[in-house]
């Protein structure tokens, strides 16, 4: 049986204020933009195409952070650094509240699995590029 792996792409956006962009989703609570890469499209693409699709803000990547591996899951969420260049902060049925919060507000809001971490790890500037695995079954992600 041919391998089966779920790749996906989120962002981290810092604005002008130091603020970082979250939303609210239907399951996972407060957590930062980020989806499925699509068939033929770069990570960097789709992390820029699903913050515009989550919040309405158009994004520019300014740095590849790092990877998070669900093992037992066949996960790999990549993640990078971006900056706000345009847009207007928009809901969707995938964000149901978005918003720019304080670093320190925002670490409190963002309580799914190892989200917090990620976001953690991404702000560490030290820390890149990192790679970091675990395993969670694929219903508790």
């Amino acid at each position: 049986m041919a391998p089966k792996h779920i790749v996906s792409a989120a962002t981290i956006v810092i604005n002008e204020h130091n603020e970082i962009l979250l939303i609210r989703g239907p399951k996972r609570g407060w957590e930062m933009p980020g989806g499925q890469v699509e068939e033929g499209e770069s990570l960097k693409d789709a992390a820029v195409r699903e913050t515009k699709e989550e919040t309405g803000i158009d994004v520019e990547v300014t740095k590849f952070c790092g990877i998070f591996q669900n093992v037992s899951a066949s996960i790999c969420n990549t993640l990078f650094l971006a900056k706000p260049v345009g847009g207007e902060l928009t809901t969707t049925i995938e964000s149901l509240e978005v918003g720019y919060f304080p670093i320190e507000t925002a670490l409190e809001m963002v309580s799914w699995g190892n989200f917090r971490e990620r976001i953690e790890y991404c702000l560490n500037e030290e820390l890149h590029p990192f790679y970091v695995d675990f395993s969670i079954p694929l219903r508790d992600c």
